[in-house]
Protein backbone atom coordinates (compact mmCIF):
# COMPACT_ATOMS: atom_id res chain seq x y z
CA UNK A 1 0.00 0.00 0.00
CA UNK A 2 1.14 3.53 -0.69
CA UNK A 3 1.67 6.00 2.15
CA UNK A 4 2.52 9.69 2.12
CA UNK A 5 4.97 10.69 4.83
CA UNK A 6 4.40 14.42 5.26
CA UNK A 7 7.37 16.08 6.92
CA UNK A 8 6.77 19.09 9.16
CA UNK A 9 9.59 21.23 10.52
CA UNK A 10 10.06 24.61 12.09
CA UNK A 11 11.79 26.55 9.31
CA UNK A 12 13.26 28.96 11.88
CA UNK A 13 14.98 26.02 13.60
CA UNK A 14 16.85 25.17 10.38
CA UNK A 15 17.72 28.82 9.79
CA UNK A 16 19.31 28.97 13.25
CA UNK A 17 21.35 25.75 12.88
CA UNK A 18 25.05 25.83 12.04
CA UNK A 19 25.74 24.84 8.42
CA UNK A 20 27.58 21.64 9.38
CA UNK A 21 24.56 20.48 11.38
CA UNK A 22 22.20 21.19 8.45
CA UNK A 23 24.60 19.36 6.11
CA UNK A 24 24.64 16.35 8.46
CA UNK A 25 20.82 16.20 8.49
CA UNK A 26 20.69 16.50 4.69
CA UNK A 27 23.22 13.68 4.50
CA UNK A 28 20.89 11.52 6.60
CA UNK A 29 18.03 12.36 4.23
CA UNK A 30 20.08 11.43 1.16
CA UNK A 31 21.22 8.16 2.77
CA UNK A 32 17.66 7.23 3.76
CA UNK A 33 16.39 8.11 0.27
CA UNK A 34 19.06 5.91 -1.32
CA UNK A 35 18.30 3.02 1.04
CA UNK A 36 14.53 3.25 0.52
CA UNK A 37 15.06 3.46 -3.23
CA UNK A 38 17.23 0.35 -3.25
CA UNK A 39 14.74 -1.59 -1.09
CA UNK A 40 11.82 -0.63 -3.35
CA UNK A 41 9.99 1.35 -0.66
CA UNK A 42 10.56 4.81 -2.16
CA UNK A 43 8.10 5.85 -4.87
CA UNK A 44 8.93 9.56 -4.79
CA UNK A 45 9.47 12.56 -2.65
CA UNK A 46 10.67 16.12 -2.65
CA UNK A 47 11.68 18.90 -0.32
CA UNK A 48 9.55 22.01 -0.58
CA UNK A 49 10.69 25.62 -0.76
CA UNK A 50 9.99 27.73 2.38
CA UNK A 51 6.35 28.39 3.15
CA UNK A 52 6.88 32.09 2.35
CA UNK A 53 7.04 31.06 -1.32
CA UNK A 54 3.61 29.39 -1.19
CA UNK A 55 0.58 30.59 -3.08
CA UNK A 56 -2.89 29.53 -1.99
CA UNK A 57 -5.44 29.16 -4.80
CA UNK A 58 -9.20 29.22 -4.29
CA UNK A 59 -12.02 29.11 -6.82
CA UNK A 60 -15.36 30.41 -5.59
CA UNK A 61 -18.35 30.91 -7.85
CA UNK A 62 -16.11 30.50 -10.90
CA UNK A 63 -13.61 33.17 -9.79
CA UNK A 64 -10.01 32.32 -8.99
CA UNK A 65 -8.26 34.14 -6.17
CA UNK A 66 -4.75 33.73 -4.84
CA UNK A 67 -3.10 34.57 -1.56
CA UNK A 68 0.66 34.86 -1.17
CA UNK A 69 2.58 33.44 1.70
CA UNK A 70 1.65 30.96 4.36
CA UNK A 71 -1.89 29.72 4.57
CA UNK A 72 -1.99 29.66 8.35
CA UNK A 73 0.41 30.62 11.10
CA UNK A 74 1.83 27.46 12.62
CA UNK A 75 4.96 26.54 14.50
CA UNK A 76 5.78 23.78 11.99
CA UNK A 77 5.45 23.94 8.22
CA UNK A 78 5.15 21.26 5.55
CA UNK A 79 8.72 20.96 4.36
CA UNK A 80 8.61 17.92 2.13
CA UNK A 81 7.29 14.44 1.65
CA UNK A 82 8.15 10.87 0.86
CA UNK A 83 5.77 8.67 -1.08
CA UNK A 84 6.51 5.13 -0.01
CA UNK A 85 5.30 1.60 -0.57
CA UNK A 86 4.86 -0.33 2.67
CA UNK A 87 3.30 -3.65 3.61
CA UNK A 88 1.06 -2.01 6.21
CA UNK A 89 0.78 0.98 8.54
CA UNK A 90 3.24 -0.54 11.02
CA UNK A 91 5.95 -0.76 8.36
CA UNK A 92 5.13 2.79 7.17
CA UNK A 93 5.48 4.07 10.74
CA UNK A 94 8.85 2.30 11.14
CA UNK A 95 10.08 3.98 7.95
CA UNK A 96 8.68 7.37 9.00
CA UNK A 97 10.46 7.11 12.35
CA UNK A 98 13.78 6.99 10.45
CA UNK A 99 13.13 10.30 8.69
CA UNK A 100 15.51 12.78 10.37
CA UNK A 101 12.83 15.42 10.96
CA UNK A 102 10.89 12.97 13.14
CA UNK A 103 13.50 13.79 15.85
CA UNK A 104 12.83 17.55 15.95
CA UNK A 105 9.66 18.09 13.90
CA UNK A 106 6.97 15.60 13.00
CA UNK A 107 6.07 13.19 10.23
CA UNK A 108 2.44 12.54 9.40
CA UNK A 109 1.85 9.14 7.83
CA UNK A 110 -1.25 9.00 5.68
CA UNK A 111 -2.46 6.14 3.46
CA UNK A 112 -2.87 7.15 -0.18
CA UNK A 113 -6.37 6.76 -1.57
CA UNK A 114 -6.35 4.78 -4.79
CA UNK A 115 -9.23 5.05 -7.25
CA UNK A 116 -10.35 2.56 -9.85
CA UNK A 117 -11.28 4.17 -13.16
Amino acid sequence: MKYACLIYDDEKLFDAMPKDEVDAILGEYFALSDELGQSGHLLGGEALMPVSSATVVRVRHGRTSTTDGPYVETKEQLGGFFLIEARDLDEAIRIAARIPSARFGSVEVRPVMEFER
